[in-house]
């Protein structure tokens, strides 16, 4: 079964990115201004690059976000995330092609930004160059390689998308490196280290749930019984914890109480506001698939 980082990375950029815009250009709001809000123009973003349905497509999460200036005007932010492990020789090219695709159907200036997830640390080019008997373009973008960032310099920020570069970065530790079972011990132990971290940050609810669910299934065990010995981890940090508003929320994904009414209302929640699988909802909520697909089918019916 493919992992489904597309839709873990595309949930927690549309969570934090506000965080992630501070993150990777610090100096941002000398010239947005965030608290006029940010807007996702996922169907913009369709117009011009349509989704593709092959299966040996690079798989990736592209998205189109409109901000505001401090002096009003309205801008545009492509965000690019190469999310299957694998560089792709034509990426600089793709960048390219969203660029001029969405400047010429919506005459909106784009700064665009490339996060690359794959393992290796080799450098990628951040330009697309063309030339022809005089005539030549370059085109320059932001890139970010999560493989070759400062673990302590990432631990030492106060900016929350540092923690999802850690818990991405955390998968790749241990890979054709480690059995399976060491690298189920090994595992473990960071994301317990991570709930941690996340569990000192004052930070509301929604984000708490989103960078929760990130670190539970971005960071993947090969034995399911992790998952629990996880979860038992989760609940005596959170029971030692000081910030209520954390603990009801965590105790609540990690007991999982059997009430009906409480896990109807749970899976309900999860379909409204997660892109996930019936299969993955399912394994979270702690029931059957059958159940959620009834679920699912009663909203429709709606």
């Amino acid at each position: 079964m493919r992992r489904n980082n597309d839709i873990l990375w595309k949930g927690i950029l549309e969570e934090v990115f506000d965080d992630f815009l501070r993150f990777l250009s610090p100096k941002c709001e000398l010239v947005l201004d965030l608290d006029q809000g940010i807007e996702f123009l996922d169907k913009e973003l369709e117009q011009v690059f349509p989704p593709e349905n092959d299966v040996y497509s690079p798989k990736v999460v592209d998205k189109l976000i409109k901000v505001f200036t401090r002096s009003g005007k309205e801008e545009w932010i492509l965000v690019h995330v190469e999310v299957q492990g694998q560089y792709h020789h034509d990426f600089p090219q793709r960048m390219f092609s969203y660029y001029y695709r969405i400047l010429d159907k919506y005459q909106k200036p784009v700064t665009a930004y490339a996060i690359f997830t794959e393992g290796t640390r080799k450098a990628r080019p951040a330009v697309f160059e063309i030339a022809f008997l005089g005539t030549s373009v370059r085109y320059k973008f932001n890139t970010y390689k999560i493989s070759s960032q400062s673990e302590e310099e990432l631990r030492s920020s106060d900016n929350l998308f540092a923690l999802v570069i850690l818990i991405a970065k955390s998968a790749l530790q241990g890979k054709g490196d480690m059995n399976e079972t060491e690298r189920d011990r090994l595992m473990l132990g960071i994301k317990i280290d991570l709930a941690k971290q996340l569990l000192v940050k004052q930070i509301g609810k929604d984000k708490v749930r989103a960078l929760m669910n990130f670190l539970r299934y971005y960071v993947r065990f090969e034995n399911r019984d992790y998952n629990a010995k996880f979860d038992e981890e989760v609940e005596i940090l959170t029971e030692r914890s000081t910030t209520m508003g954390i603990e009801e929320l965590l105790l609540d994904m990690a007991k999982k109480e059997g009430k009906a009414e409480e896990k109807l209302r749970f899976v309900k929640n999860m379909m409204n506001k997660l892109d996930f699988s019936d299969q993955q909802i399912a394994e979270i909520a702690d029931v059957t698939e059958d159940f959620v697909k009834d679920v699912r089918s009663r909203i429709l019916d709606l």
